[in-house]
């Protein structure tokens, strides 16, 4: 187990040792998603970046319980306390039952979240099942003098709050700036202060989605389904709570402020956030009209996209920029990470073809020698991936040279070239050469076709048919085939 992991922590707005509170298990809560639309972009990011944080919290040894929720209900139309809840709009326009919607575009997550290789979550609750817990929290803070009813709905007193804690420690507002942004929306005489938020809130007649309480028939507010869940299944106390940088304010603002205020204790040690998505400088959103889903992404089924991009370019795209850092989508941004990726699985896929010599030449026993330890130092510098990528790629050149034969290498450095090059590419990155899901065994198959083709190419080069050679040449590199005769025989690629 590695003790040298440095993470960025929101709330303190520093880089951090990680020292989990019950060493060596890990407790990691992760915002997921409303289901009520197919998974875009703007969702793959927090999901690609937090598999990251599960795969190599798992490597380093630790026991890792991840949590990433599923909210089914209580996400208004403007992630206020006013409006339709997104997912009752959504099966009132399509004549279906709630829990239809939120089934199907689950279902359109899952099979999203599986092409790009992100690993499922430990548990994966839903709001919905998890109303009791909810109306518990808000009775407890109710008990706690931190919220007040009105009208049947229970809100959270800000101001009654702070004056035991603080409101806004993690984005860094005050509670006087906060009152001051709050918008004037429809319902908010129920409240004492507009900066008040929803813990209850009582149904109107016409709203689909409702359960009873102690204080009405109504629906939980959307910040308490994640202090609930997160408490229920790792503790009153857990370690790193992650999601995008858009739920900084409100979302988790309000969660740290309903833990405190029901247990008198912080929750979380580490809060961990990935920055936003943007296209050609622009925040995603279908208002701006440049929405894109991920089945658009993998179809090119879109008017601002050139072409069709493999998940596994989605992945590697997400994961060339530091995860609080800022990417913006362009088909050239794309379009980059396609050849990298190429460049990085043709290396790799190279290694097999690399003969050993009795020693490595300097230069070669240097890269390989210090290859390892450079990419756990990026890694524990607050999982800095585009550096593990560029030592990757420095990496590929070294394997270039020993296929071309420029370079030497010793057994035990290529077993050591190979041993790095998978785990951080594959394990940790979790990239992987088949974007389309097939299993190894197509894959070899495949191989084998292509080597038979080749073997009646060497019997006719062997027949002095050239002729026939030729067309077996032209016909390959026609189909997208890259072959290369060599003094050690004759080798193949296939070009993305």
């Amino acid at each position: 187990m590695d003790s040298k992991l440095v993470i960025y922590n929101t709330l303190t707005r520093q880089k951090e040792r990680f020292e989990p509170l019950h060493s060596p298990n890990v407790g990691m809560y992760v915002c997921g998603p409303t289901v009520y639309g197919d998974p875009h972009l703007g969702h793959a990011r927090p999901a690609i970046t937090f598999d990251l944080v599960f795969r190599y919290l798992k490597h380093l040894g630790y026991k890792v319980r991840y949590v990433r929720n599923i909210t089914d209900v209580g996400h208004l139309e403007h992630d206020a306390d006013e409006g339709e809840d997104k997912i009752a709009k959504k099966a009132r326009l399509e004549q279906l039952e709630p829990m239809e919607i939120a089934q199907y575009y689950t279902n359109r997550y899952h099979a999203a979240m599986d092409a790009l290789n992100v690993l499922r979550p430990s548990i994966e609750p839903h709001a919905t099942g998890h109303i009791i817990e909810q109306q518990q929290l808000v009775q407890q803070i109710l008990d706690k003098g931190f919220a007040y009813e009105s009208n049947g709905s229970i809100y959270f007193d800000i101001e009654a709050y702070n004056k035991k804690f603080k409101y806004g420690i993690l984005s860094g507002r005050s509670l006087e700036n906060i009152k001051d942004e709050s918008r004037e929306l429809a319902g908010v005489g129920e409240k004492r202060n507009q900066a008040d938020f929803a813990l209850w809130k009582k149904a109107q007649p016409e709203h689909i989605m409702r359960w009873p309480s102690p204080w009405s028939d109504g629906f939980p507010g959307w910040h308490c389904e994640c202090t609930a869940m997160g408490r229920k299944y790792l503790g009153e106390e857990f370690d790193i709570h992650g999601g995008g940088m858009d739920l900084v304010f409100p979302h988790h603002e309000c969660e740290i402020a309903q833990a405190q205020a029901s247990m008198d204790h912080p929750a979380v040690k580490y809060w961990m956030h990935n920055n936003m998505l943007t296209i050609n400088g622009q925040k995603m959103g279908k208002s701006y009209n440049n929405f894109i889903t991920l089945e658009q992404f993998f179809t090119g089924n879109h008017p601002l996209l050139k072409k069709a991009y493999s998940p596994m370019t989605i992945r590697f795209f997400v994961l060339s920029a530091h995860y609080r850092g800022t990417v913006d989508f362009s088909n050239e941004a794309l379009e980059a990470a396609e050849k990298g990726l190429e460049k990085l699985l043709n290396a790799i896929s190279d290694l097999e073809r690399v003969q050993v010599s009795s020693q490595c030449d300097a230069e070669t026993e240097k890269v390989v020698k210090s290859l390892r330890q450079k990419c756990y130092d990026a890694m524990n510098d607050d999982f800095a991936t585009p550096q593990v990528i560029s030592y990757l790629f420095e990496a590929c050149t070294t394997i270039n040279k020993l296929v071309d034969h420029k370079a030497t290498i010793c057994a035990d450095c290529l077993k050591e070239l190979k041993e790095v090059m998978h785990l951080f590419t594959f394990d940790i990155l979790g990239l992987k050469a088949d974007n389309s899901g097939s299993n190894d065994a197509r894959e070899e198959a495949f191989g084998k076709v292509v080597d038979m083709v080749l073997e009646l190419r060497a019997k006719a080069k062997a027949d002095k048919d050239w002729a026939t050679s030729d067309k077996i040449r032209d016909e390959l590199a026609a189909a997208g085939f890259e072959v290369k005769d060599t003094k050690d025989g004759v080798t193949w690629k296939l070009n993305a």
